[in-house]
């Protein structure tokens, strides 16, 4: 369903009963909200949740900046090194997390848990921090604080990535095919056996809304917003920061990093997990999440 949420239109999905706690799902970089497993989902509803997810501003079925001109992320990355206050890009990851406060607001729920995976994790950091009293407990996945030192992709995830992002896919097959070919580097080895599954995922967010603009204003938005070490000082919520042994996009150190950071933190260790949500994990994580939430 579409709702309006911070001026902007925002597709949501509203699983379980509405009396129940709210889980609000906050999902990554370009990925649209088909990407948190449904399994996850039903797992969460199961344990007693109401849990929403949503499509990012840019991407899926929610609002376009139709026309608004992303940087160039080198040239933005030197200028914000030496002109930290200059704003370059459309919007920064502040303005999403306020989407995501957007998004309680229409739904008349006054407070949730937060639970972002990568990108979506920097957005509940903010949502954490600076809209405390809409927070119950906070659970990055697989994300970052990406502040100075941190360890980066690896080399070979770094060649493809930048690789793809000068590719400039202009068809929708163009897109599958270097989706395919980044997804299978960064996922553990369970998620590069189910490349069927991954394909098929795909097809169904293509579906939804292929539009190749999107992900250059949300990369924007992560290089203007930097260093986030300070706001994670900032969050109060109870946090259980959860991150996968085998991440090679953003590495297990960072999710560290984030937990080192936020007073009381707890950190979990997925052995097996990369980037990405592999469906054996998924029982563990529910388990985790709803424990977390209901311990909150």
């Amino acid at each position: 369903m579409q709702i309006v949420a911070n001026g902007i239109n925002i597709e949501v999905e509203d699983h379980g009963n509405p009396l129940d706690p709210a889980i609000l799902l906050v999902m990554g970089y370009t990925a649209q909200l088909v990407y948190w497993p449904l399994d996850l989902v039903n797992g969460l509803v199961d344990h007693g949740f109401r849990v929403i997810r949503f499509d990012n501003r840019d991407v899926g079925l929610s609002y376009k900046f139709d026309g608004v001109k992303a940087p160039n992320p080198i040239r933005q990355m030197i200028a914000k090194r030496f002109l930290p206050s200059r704003n370059l890009a459309p919007y920064n990851l502040g303005d999403m997390a306020r989407d995501a406060v957007g998004v309680l607001d229409a739904l008349e729920i006054e407070k949730a848990h937060i639970v972002g995976a990568s990108m979506g994790g920097m957005i509940g950091q903010l949502i954490a921090a600076d809209h405390s009293d809409r927070v119950l407990s906070f659970t990055p996945i697989m994300s970052s604080t990406n502040a100075p030192g941190l360890p980066g992709a690896d080399a070979e995830v770094r060649k493809v990535l930048f690789r793809t992002a000068r590719a400039k896919a202009k068809t929708r097959e163009e897109a599958l095919e270097l989706g395919l070919a980044f997804s299978s580097l960064i996922a553990s080895e369970e998620g590069r056996n189910r490349k069927e599954e991954r394909k098929e995922l795909m097809r169904l967010a293509q579906d939804r809304g292929f539009y190749p603009p999107g992900p250059k204003r949300q990369m924007a938005a992560i290089i203007e917003t930097g260093n986030l070490r300070p706001v994670a000082k900032r969050i109060a919520a109870p946090t259980m920061v959860i991150h996968g042994a085998e991440d090679p996009l953003i590495p297990s150190a960072c999710g560290r990093d984030i937990a080192a950071n936020v007073n009381n933190a707890r950190f979990e260790l997925v052995e097996g997990m990369g980037h990405d949500l592999p469906p054996s994990k998924l029982p563990a994580m529910v388990a985790l999440i709803a424990g977390h939430c209901k311990a909150a």
